[in-house]
Protein backbone atom coordinates (compact mmCIF):
# COMPACT_ATOMS: atom_id res chain seq x y z
CA UNK A 1 0.00 0.00 0.00
CA UNK A 2 1.41 3.38 -1.00
CA UNK A 3 0.73 6.74 0.51
CA UNK A 4 -1.77 9.04 -1.10
CA UNK A 5 0.78 11.79 -1.55
CA UNK A 6 -1.58 14.73 -1.50
CA UNK A 7 -1.17 17.90 0.57
CA UNK A 8 -1.69 17.08 4.20
CA UNK A 9 -4.39 18.62 6.33
CA UNK A 10 -3.07 20.77 9.13
CA UNK A 11 -3.61 19.32 12.55
CA UNK A 12 -5.24 21.81 14.88
CA UNK A 13 -5.88 20.72 18.44
CA UNK A 14 -7.73 23.38 20.45
CA UNK A 15 -8.80 23.11 24.04
CA UNK A 16 -8.90 25.53 26.90
CA UNK A 17 -6.73 24.91 29.93
CA UNK A 18 -6.74 26.65 33.27
CA UNK A 19 -3.26 27.58 34.52
CA UNK A 20 -2.32 26.22 37.92
CA UNK A 21 -2.25 28.72 40.79
CA UNK A 22 -0.19 27.66 43.78
CA UNK A 23 -2.44 28.10 46.83
CA UNK A 24 0.60 28.41 49.09
CA UNK A 25 2.51 30.90 46.98
CA UNK A 26 5.28 32.49 49.02
CA UNK A 27 5.48 29.62 51.53
CA UNK A 28 7.36 26.35 51.49
CA UNK A 29 5.59 24.59 54.33
CA UNK A 30 4.66 21.29 52.72
CA UNK A 31 6.96 21.30 49.73
CA UNK A 32 9.65 18.74 49.14
CA UNK A 33 12.42 18.24 46.61
CA UNK A 34 12.74 15.28 44.25
CA UNK A 35 15.66 14.41 41.98
CA UNK A 36 14.24 13.08 38.72
CA UNK A 37 17.13 11.37 36.91
CA UNK A 38 19.76 10.92 35.69
CA UNK A 39 19.25 7.26 36.59
CA UNK A 40 15.54 7.32 35.73
CA UNK A 41 14.91 5.44 32.45
CA UNK A 42 12.93 8.37 31.01
CA UNK A 43 15.97 10.66 31.41
CA UNK A 44 18.16 8.17 29.50
CA UNK A 45 20.82 8.38 32.26
CA UNK A 46 21.95 11.78 30.96
CA UNK A 47 19.39 14.30 32.22
CA UNK A 48 18.74 15.43 35.78
CA UNK A 49 15.75 17.49 36.81
CA UNK A 50 15.32 18.81 40.35
CA UNK A 51 11.61 19.14 41.09
CA UNK A 52 10.03 21.14 43.88
CA UNK A 53 6.70 19.50 44.65
CA UNK A 54 3.53 20.52 46.42
CA UNK A 55 2.06 17.07 46.92
CA UNK A 56 2.21 15.65 43.39
CA UNK A 57 2.00 19.08 41.81
CA UNK A 58 5.22 20.53 40.34
CA UNK A 59 5.87 24.06 41.60
CA UNK A 60 9.38 24.58 40.27
CA UNK A 61 11.62 22.69 37.83
CA UNK A 62 15.39 23.09 37.63
CA UNK A 63 17.17 21.14 34.86
CA UNK A 64 20.81 20.21 35.36
CA UNK A 65 22.68 19.54 32.13
CA UNK A 66 26.23 18.58 31.21
CA UNK A 67 26.28 14.88 32.04
CA UNK A 68 27.21 14.06 28.43
CA UNK A 69 29.44 17.03 27.67
CA UNK A 70 32.11 15.94 25.19
CA UNK A 71 33.81 19.13 24.02
CA UNK A 72 32.40 18.69 20.52
CA UNK A 73 32.64 22.37 19.60
CA UNK A 74 36.27 22.64 20.74
CA UNK A 75 37.13 19.68 18.53
CA UNK A 76 36.01 21.78 15.55
CA UNK A 77 39.12 23.91 16.04
CA UNK A 78 41.42 20.87 15.77
CA UNK A 79 39.85 18.81 12.98
CA UNK A 80 39.64 19.93 9.38
CA UNK A 81 36.37 20.61 7.58
CA UNK A 82 35.98 16.98 6.49
CA UNK A 83 37.22 15.26 9.64
CA UNK A 84 34.79 17.19 11.84
CA UNK A 85 31.80 15.53 10.18
CA UNK A 86 32.54 12.44 12.32
CA UNK A 87 31.98 14.59 15.42
CA UNK A 88 28.81 16.43 14.39
CA UNK A 89 27.10 13.15 13.48
CA UNK A 90 27.45 12.13 17.11
CA UNK A 91 25.62 15.19 18.42
CA UNK A 92 22.22 13.90 17.36
CA UNK A 93 22.82 10.19 17.19
CA UNK A 94 19.16 9.54 16.30
CA UNK A 95 19.43 11.08 12.80
CA UNK A 96 23.19 11.51 12.20
CA UNK A 97 22.98 12.15 8.46
CA UNK A 98 21.00 15.35 9.10
CA UNK A 99 23.91 16.66 11.19
CA UNK A 100 26.40 15.81 8.44
CA UNK A 101 24.35 17.76 5.90
CA UNK A 102 23.93 20.74 8.23
CA UNK A 103 27.66 20.98 8.95
CA UNK A 104 28.79 20.86 5.35
CA UNK A 105 26.00 23.22 4.36
CA UNK A 106 27.68 25.82 6.59
CA UNK A 107 31.18 24.97 5.35
CA UNK A 108 30.11 25.28 1.73
CA UNK A 109 28.58 28.66 2.47
CA UNK A 110 31.97 29.71 3.88
CA UNK A 111 33.78 28.58 0.74
CA UNK A 112 31.07 29.83 -1.65
CA UNK A 113 30.46 26.36 -3.08
CA UNK A 114 27.40 25.47 -5.15
CA UNK A 115 26.83 21.72 -5.13
CA UNK A 116 26.11 19.64 -8.20
CA UNK A 117 22.43 18.86 -8.91
CA UNK A 118 23.04 15.17 -8.28
CA UNK A 119 24.53 15.84 -4.86
CA UNK A 120 21.65 18.15 -3.90
CA UNK A 121 19.07 15.51 -4.77
CA UNK A 122 20.85 12.72 -2.91
CA UNK A 123 21.43 14.89 0.15
CA UNK A 124 17.77 15.94 0.18
CA UNK A 125 16.59 12.32 0.03
CA UNK A 126 18.95 11.33 2.86
CA UNK A 127 17.90 14.36 4.93
CA UNK A 128 14.24 13.37 4.70
CA UNK A 129 15.05 9.75 5.51
CA UNK A 130 16.88 11.09 8.57
CA UNK A 131 13.80 13.13 9.52
CA UNK A 132 11.61 10.03 9.29
CA UNK A 133 14.20 8.09 11.27
CA UNK A 134 14.18 10.67 14.07
CA UNK A 135 10.41 11.12 14.22
CA UNK A 136 9.74 7.37 14.26
CA UNK A 137 11.84 6.99 17.37
CA UNK A 138 10.34 10.08 18.99
CA UNK A 139 6.70 9.08 18.54
CA UNK A 140 7.51 5.49 19.46
CA UNK A 141 9.29 6.66 22.59
CA UNK A 142 6.34 8.93 23.44
CA UNK A 143 4.20 5.81 23.51
CA UNK A 144 6.78 3.70 25.36
CA UNK A 145 7.29 6.17 28.19
CA UNK A 146 3.55 6.31 28.79
CA UNK A 147 3.33 2.52 28.91
CA UNK A 148 2.62 1.52 25.29
CA UNK A 149 5.58 -0.71 24.46
CA UNK A 150 3.90 -1.89 21.26
CA UNK A 151 3.96 1.65 19.84
CA UNK A 152 7.70 1.79 20.34
CA UNK A 153 8.16 -1.42 18.35
CA UNK A 154 5.99 -0.05 15.52
CA UNK A 155 8.32 2.94 15.20
CA UNK A 156 11.63 1.25 15.89
CA UNK A 157 11.30 -1.61 13.41
CA UNK A 158 11.16 0.71 10.40
CA UNK A 159 14.23 2.63 11.57
CA UNK A 160 16.24 -0.50 10.90
CA UNK A 161 15.25 -0.33 7.23
CA UNK A 162 16.58 3.23 7.04
CA UNK A 163 19.80 2.02 8.65
CA UNK A 164 20.02 -0.57 5.87
CA UNK A 165 19.77 2.21 3.27
CA UNK A 166 22.45 4.27 5.03
CA UNK A 167 24.69 1.23 5.26
CA UNK A 168 24.29 0.59 1.54
CA UNK A 169 25.13 4.21 0.65
CA UNK A 170 28.01 4.88 3.04
CA UNK A 171 29.12 1.54 4.46
CA UNK A 172 28.04 2.48 7.98
CA UNK A 173 24.64 1.83 9.53
CA UNK A 174 24.67 4.29 12.37
CA UNK A 175 27.05 7.22 12.04
CA UNK A 176 26.92 7.69 8.30
CA UNK A 177 29.59 10.43 7.92
CA UNK A 178 28.74 10.50 4.22
CA UNK A 179 29.05 14.16 3.25
CA UNK A 180 32.28 15.94 2.32
CA UNK A 181 33.15 19.51 1.42
CA UNK A 182 31.70 19.96 -2.07
CA UNK A 183 29.95 16.61 -2.24
CA UNK A 184 30.04 13.18 -0.65
CA UNK A 185 32.63 10.55 0.21
CA UNK A 186 31.61 8.59 -2.92
CA UNK A 187 28.83 8.32 -5.46
CA UNK A 188 25.95 5.93 -4.89
CA UNK A 189 27.39 2.41 -5.17
CA UNK A 190 24.44 1.31 -7.33
CA UNK A 191 21.74 3.86 -8.08
CA UNK A 192 19.17 1.27 -9.18
CA UNK A 193 19.52 -0.63 -5.91
CA UNK A 194 19.35 2.59 -3.90
CA UNK A 195 16.15 3.63 -5.68
CA UNK A 196 14.62 0.20 -5.16
CA UNK A 197 15.43 0.18 -1.42
CA UNK A 198 14.04 3.68 -0.85
CA UNK A 199 10.86 3.09 -2.84
CA UNK A 200 10.25 -0.20 -1.06
CA UNK A 201 10.55 1.59 2.26
CA UNK A 202 8.28 4.58 1.55
CA UNK A 203 5.69 2.57 -0.42
CA UNK A 204 5.50 -0.78 1.35
CA UNK A 205 6.94 -0.52 4.86
CA UNK A 206 6.47 3.01 6.19
CA UNK A 207 2.70 3.43 5.51
CA UNK A 208 1.89 0.28 7.47
CA UNK A 209 4.02 1.40 10.42
CA UNK A 210 2.41 4.85 10.51
CA UNK A 211 -1.07 3.34 10.22
CA UNK A 212 -0.29 1.03 13.13
CA UNK A 213 0.97 3.91 15.26
CA UNK A 214 -2.04 6.09 14.52
CA UNK A 215 -4.44 3.21 15.07
CA UNK A 216 -2.87 2.46 18.44
CA UNK A 217 -2.49 6.00 19.78
CA UNK A 218 -4.64 8.62 18.06
CA UNK A 219 -7.91 7.59 19.68
CA UNK A 220 -6.42 5.77 22.64
CA UNK A 221 -8.10 7.13 25.76
CA UNK A 222 -5.08 6.66 28.01
CA UNK A 223 -2.69 8.27 25.53
CA UNK A 224 -4.97 11.24 24.90
CA UNK A 225 -5.66 11.78 28.61
CA UNK A 226 -1.92 11.83 29.28
CA UNK A 227 -1.08 14.19 26.40
CA UNK A 228 -4.01 16.39 25.37
CA UNK A 229 -3.77 19.84 26.93
CA UNK A 230 -0.59 18.90 28.79
CA UNK A 231 2.48 21.14 28.53
CA UNK A 232 0.80 23.86 26.50
CA UNK A 233 3.00 26.44 24.78
CA UNK A 234 1.52 29.53 23.14
CA UNK A 235 2.81 30.96 19.86
CA UNK A 236 3.98 34.05 21.72
CA UNK A 237 5.99 31.97 24.19
CA UNK A 238 7.42 29.84 21.39
CA UNK A 239 8.74 32.96 19.68
CA UNK A 240 9.98 34.50 22.93
CA UNK A 241 11.93 31.35 23.78
CA UNK A 242 13.29 30.97 20.20
CA UNK A 243 11.75 27.55 19.82
CA UNK A 244 11.87 25.82 16.44
CA UNK A 245 10.88 22.61 14.73
CA UNK A 246 7.84 20.54 15.76
CA UNK A 247 7.84 22.20 19.19
CA UNK A 248 7.22 25.63 17.65
CA UNK A 249 4.95 24.46 14.84
CA UNK A 250 2.73 22.65 17.35
CA UNK A 251 2.27 26.04 19.03
CA UNK A 252 1.20 27.78 15.81
CA UNK A 253 4.55 29.17 14.60
CA UNK A 254 4.61 28.42 10.88
CA UNK A 255 8.38 28.53 10.42
CA UNK A 256 10.46 25.95 8.59
CA UNK A 257 14.00 26.67 7.41
CA UNK A 258 13.33 24.61 4.28
CA UNK A 259 10.67 27.17 3.31
CA UNK A 260 12.01 30.38 4.84
CA UNK A 261 15.72 29.98 3.98
CA UNK A 262 15.65 27.24 1.33
CA UNK A 263 18.67 25.11 0.46
CA UNK A 264 19.32 21.93 -1.55
CA UNK A 265 16.20 20.84 -3.46
CA UNK A 266 13.95 23.00 -1.29
CA UNK A 267 15.25 26.06 -3.20
CA UNK A 268 14.06 27.34 -6.54
CA UNK A 269 16.22 26.47 -9.58
CA UNK A 270 18.20 24.02 -7.50
CA UNK A 271 19.63 22.27 -10.56
CA UNK A 272 20.59 25.46 -12.41
CA UNK A 273 18.11 24.64 -15.20
CA UNK A 274 14.92 26.02 -13.74
CA UNK A 275 13.89 23.13 -11.51
CA UNK A 276 11.11 23.96 -9.06
CA UNK A 277 11.58 23.28 -5.35
CA UNK A 278 10.10 20.08 -3.99
CA UNK A 279 6.50 20.48 -2.89
CA UNK A 280 5.46 19.89 0.68
CA UNK A 281 3.29 21.45 3.34
CA UNK A 282 4.37 22.52 6.80
CA UNK A 283 1.94 21.02 9.34
CA UNK A 284 0.99 23.55 12.01
CA UNK A 285 -1.22 23.17 15.09
CA UNK A 286 -2.39 25.82 17.53
CA UNK A 287 -2.72 24.14 20.92
CA UNK A 288 0.97 23.53 21.57
CA UNK A 289 0.43 20.56 23.88
CA UNK A 290 2.12 17.15 24.01
CA UNK A 291 -0.54 15.63 21.75
CA UNK A 292 -0.07 18.40 19.18
CA UNK A 293 3.67 17.73 19.06
CA UNK A 294 3.01 14.04 18.46
CA UNK A 295 0.54 14.81 15.66
CA UNK A 296 2.94 17.28 14.02
CA UNK A 297 5.70 14.67 13.89
CA UNK A 298 3.42 12.03 12.38
CA UNK A 299 2.30 14.55 9.74
CA UNK A 300 5.93 15.43 8.98
CA UNK A 301 6.77 11.76 8.44
CA UNK A 302 4.14 11.69 5.69
CA UNK A 303 5.40 14.95 4.18
CA UNK A 304 8.97 13.62 4.14
CA UNK A 305 7.75 10.56 2.23
CA UNK A 306 6.09 12.94 -0.23
CA UNK A 307 9.36 14.84 -0.77
CA UNK A 308 11.31 11.63 -1.35
CA UNK A 309 8.66 10.44 -3.82
CA UNK A 310 9.27 13.52 -5.96
CA UNK A 311 13.04 12.97 -6.14
CA UNK A 312 13.71 9.25 -6.05
CA UNK A 313 12.93 8.65 -9.74
CA UNK A 314 14.46 11.95 -10.83
CA UNK A 315 17.98 11.93 -9.41
CA UNK A 316 20.08 13.96 -11.88
CA UNK A 317 22.95 12.32 -13.69
CA UNK A 318 26.45 13.78 -13.69
CA UNK A 319 29.15 14.08 -11.05
CA UNK A 320 28.41 13.89 -7.33
CA UNK A 321 31.28 16.18 -6.32
CA UNK A 322 32.16 19.63 -7.59
CA UNK A 323 35.05 20.09 -10.02
CA UNK A 324 37.56 22.12 -8.02
CA UNK A 325 40.80 21.47 -9.94
CA UNK A 326 42.09 19.40 -7.06
CA UNK A 327 41.70 22.10 -4.42
CA UNK A 328 38.59 20.92 -2.57
CA UNK A 329 37.62 17.33 -3.35
CA UNK A 330 39.53 14.10 -3.60
CA UNK A 331 40.04 12.67 -7.10
CA UNK A 332 38.38 9.42 -8.22
CA UNK A 333 40.20 6.27 -7.20
CA UNK A 334 41.06 5.54 -10.81
CA UNK A 335 43.00 8.82 -10.96
CA UNK A 336 44.70 8.16 -7.61
CA UNK A 337 46.01 4.80 -8.80
CA UNK A 338 46.43 5.71 -12.46
CA UNK A 339 48.08 9.14 -12.60
CA UNK A 340 50.74 11.01 -10.69
CA UNK A 341 48.59 14.15 -10.64
CA UNK A 342 45.72 12.27 -8.97
CA UNK A 343 48.08 10.67 -6.46
CA UNK A 344 49.59 14.03 -5.50
CA UNK A 345 46.17 15.64 -5.16
CA UNK A 346 44.96 12.82 -2.90
CA UNK A 347 48.17 12.93 -0.83
CA UNK A 348 47.94 16.67 -0.27
CA UNK A 349 44.30 16.57 0.81
CA UNK A 350 44.61 13.55 3.09
CA UNK A 351 48.17 13.27 4.41
CA UNK A 352 49.60 16.79 4.57
CA UNK A 353 48.69 20.19 5.94
CA UNK A 354 48.42 21.59 2.41
CA UNK A 355 44.67 21.54 2.51
CA UNK A 356 42.06 24.21 2.02
CA UNK A 357 42.82 27.88 2.18
CA UNK A 358 39.53 29.11 3.57
CA UNK A 359 38.55 32.76 3.28
CA UNK A 360 39.03 34.86 6.39
CA UNK A 361 35.37 35.24 7.26
CA UNK A 362 32.56 34.20 9.54
CA UNK A 363 29.32 32.54 8.47
CA UNK A 364 26.18 31.10 9.96
CA UNK A 365 24.05 28.60 8.08
CA UNK A 366 21.16 26.47 9.26
CA UNK A 367 19.07 23.55 8.10
CA UNK A 368 15.73 22.23 9.29
CA UNK A 369 16.76 19.23 11.34
CA UNK A 370 14.11 16.88 12.79
CA UNK A 371 14.13 18.82 16.08
CA UNK A 372 14.26 22.30 14.57
CA UNK A 373 16.81 24.82 13.36
CA UNK A 374 20.28 23.25 13.46
CA UNK A 375 22.87 25.90 12.65
CA UNK A 376 26.63 26.16 12.65
CA UNK A 377 28.53 29.41 13.18
CA UNK A 378 32.05 29.21 11.76
CA UNK A 379 34.87 31.71 12.19
CA UNK A 380 37.75 31.14 9.79
CA UNK A 381 41.25 32.65 9.99
CA UNK A 382 42.24 31.26 6.60
CA UNK A 383 43.73 28.00 7.84
CA UNK A 384 42.78 24.39 7.11
CA UNK A 385 40.62 24.22 10.24
CA UNK A 386 38.03 26.57 11.68
CA UNK A 387 39.26 29.10 14.24
CA UNK A 388 35.93 28.77 16.10
CA UNK A 389 32.88 26.56 15.71
CA UNK A 390 29.61 27.13 17.52
CA UNK A 391 26.49 24.98 17.22
CA UNK A 392 22.94 26.28 17.38
CA UNK A 393 21.56 23.04 18.78
CA UNK A 394 17.75 22.78 18.78
CA UNK A 395 17.74 20.44 21.79
CA UNK A 396 19.53 23.06 23.89
CA UNK A 397 17.20 25.90 22.89
CA UNK A 398 14.02 23.86 23.06
CA UNK A 399 14.88 22.38 26.47
CA UNK A 400 15.08 25.88 27.94
CA UNK A 401 11.28 26.12 27.97
CA UNK A 402 10.85 22.90 29.95
CA UNK A 403 10.75 24.55 33.43
CA UNK A 404 8.06 26.95 32.24
CA UNK A 405 5.71 24.36 30.79
CA UNK A 406 6.13 22.05 33.80
CA UNK A 407 4.77 24.58 36.29
CA UNK A 408 1.53 23.38 37.84
CA UNK A 409 1.52 19.96 36.23
CA UNK A 410 1.59 16.63 37.99
CA UNK A 411 4.71 14.60 38.60
CA UNK A 412 3.44 11.98 36.14
CA UNK A 413 3.44 14.61 33.37
CA UNK A 414 7.23 15.03 33.51
CA UNK A 415 7.83 11.98 31.33
CA UNK A 416 5.20 12.95 28.75
CA UNK A 417 6.56 16.47 28.35
CA UNK A 418 10.20 15.45 28.26
CA UNK A 419 9.61 12.90 25.51
CA UNK A 420 7.58 15.42 23.48
CA UNK A 421 10.52 17.84 23.42
CA UNK A 422 12.74 14.98 22.17
CA UNK A 423 15.92 16.04 23.92
CA UNK A 424 19.06 14.44 22.48
CA UNK A 425 21.61 14.67 25.27
CA UNK A 426 24.76 14.80 23.13
CA UNK A 427 23.30 17.70 21.15
CA UNK A 428 22.10 19.38 24.36
CA UNK A 429 25.48 19.22 26.13
CA UNK A 430 27.88 19.03 23.15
Amino acid sequence: MAYNLQPMDVYDVDMETTPYVDPDAGTKGDRWTLNFGPQHPATHTTLRVVLELDGERVVRTTPHIGYLHSGFEKLGEELDYNQYVCVVSRMNYISPVCNDIAWHNAVEKLFGIDLTPRCKAVRTILAELGRIQDHLLCVGEAALELGAFTGFIYGFNERELINDIMDFVAGQRFHVDYTRVGGTMADLPDEATFVRMVKSFIHDKLPKAVDDLEGLLNSNRIFRDRTEGVGTISAEDALAWSLSGPLARAAGVARDVRKDEPYLCYADNWDGMGAKPVEFKVPVASQGCVLSRYLIRVAEIKESARIIEQLIDNIPTGPMNIDSDGKMTKPPKADVYGSIEGLIQHFQLVMTNRKWEAPVAEVYAATESPNGELGFYIVSDGGPTAWRVKTRAPSFVNYSVFPKIMEGHLLSDVVAMMSSINIIAAELDR
